[in-house]
């Protein structure tokens, strides 16, 4: 099964898919960007990144492939979660995986996942048909250059003329300095006296359009009007409110995946509860919420050594 080609197919319509068990390619939308270097013109883009912490199930990759292939979630599932095993067991013998049209992922000395996408599609629906345009450098700097290479060779001659002297007698330049200066102090503040003239006009027009307006405004007919009835699914905030460290079961993309986690949880006896979407848009289910770290701490290990090793901790400040 081509995986890696449904994976694909999603990227162009969500910012986040799931391997289950492997780990979450994810989306971020990229302004368009001009390489002064090779003078070239790139349209707004899709970069993308992988997070090996984003193992949960959370329904869309396997839903939409058993609706493609027209088989049963519980067996398009089981599918999924070998190539994701195989894809893994490639990893830790050393393999570079290389998934046509999304990148390439390895592992470094440190057994960290690194990925490096590939710069082939472009999943932003809306730049759709537009690819990287050259750009022809300005010749600005080029006739810059030719202008001063032609003032080197023509030749400029100066020719000094000689200023008129007048005499003046000292009274006659001092006041002439004098009523300069009243002139256009008289000037300005004429200009200022018009200017407040007008902005007072101004503001006395503005305030007689509200005063008519506020007249001629009915809030209400004979009958009081009647607003259209709705109703909000609402959050309790005690279940936000349990504790600031949080072992976390899963992150699920459609919230009623998430409700039946948490109905599965409580039958097995743990007190799960729903911590709303992340910055992805995930809805996250904690087995337990804590106040004490250490004891959360305890929990995560429980958890991992009795029921799921995919559990992983998360605080809130």
């Amino acid at each position: 099964m081509a995986l890696e080609h449904y994976i694909t197919e999603l990227l162009y319509r969500y910012t986040c898919v799931v391997i289950p068990g492997f780990g979450a390619f994810l989306t971020q939308t990229k302004s368009s960007v001009l390489d002064t270097d090779t003078h070239t013109l790139h349209p707004p883009t899709k970069m993308l990144s992988f997070n090996e912490q984003l193992t949960s199930n959370d329904g869309l990759l396997v839903s939409y492939i058993s609706k493609v292939e027209k088989t049963s979630y519980e067996v398009m599932s089981q599918k999924v979660d070998h190539v994701s095993t195989e894809w893994k067991r490639r990893l830790r013998n050393n393999e570079k995986l290389e998934l046509p049209h999304i990148g390439e992922l390895w592992l470094n000395e440190n057994s960290k996942v690194q990925f490096q996408p590939s710069a082939q599609v472009n999943y932003l629906t809306t730049s759709f048909g537009f690819s990287s345009l050259p750009s022809s450098p300005t010749l600005r700097e080029n006739l810059k250059e030719r202008v001063v290479v032609l003032e080197e060779k023509v030749p400029f001659a100066f020719t000094p003329e000689k200023r008129k002297e007048y005499s003046f007698r000292p009274y006659l330049k001092y006041a002439a300095l004098f009523l300069l200066a009243l002139a256009t102090g008289l000037t300005g503040f004429r200009a200022y006296q018009e200017i407040q003239g007008q902005q007072q006009l101004v503001k006395e027009e503005a305030q007689q359009k509200i005063s008519k307006q506020i007249q001629e405004a009915t809030f209400f007919g004979n009958r009081p009007m009647e607003l259209p009835t709705f109703t909000l699914d609402v959050i309790a905030k005690k279940d936000l409110e349990k504790g600031t460290h949080h072992v976390i079961a899963g992150a699920f993309r459609v919230k009623a995946n998430a409700d039946r986690k948490i109905r599965q949880l409580n039958r097995l006896g743990f007190e799960a509860s729903y911590l709303g979407a992340n910055d992805f848009g995930l809805h996250m289910v904690a087995y337990s919420s804590h106040d004490d770290p250490k004891e959360a701490l305890n929990a995560l290990k429980h958890v991992r050594r009795t029921h799921s090793s995919d559990a992983w901790l998360k605080s809130i400040k």
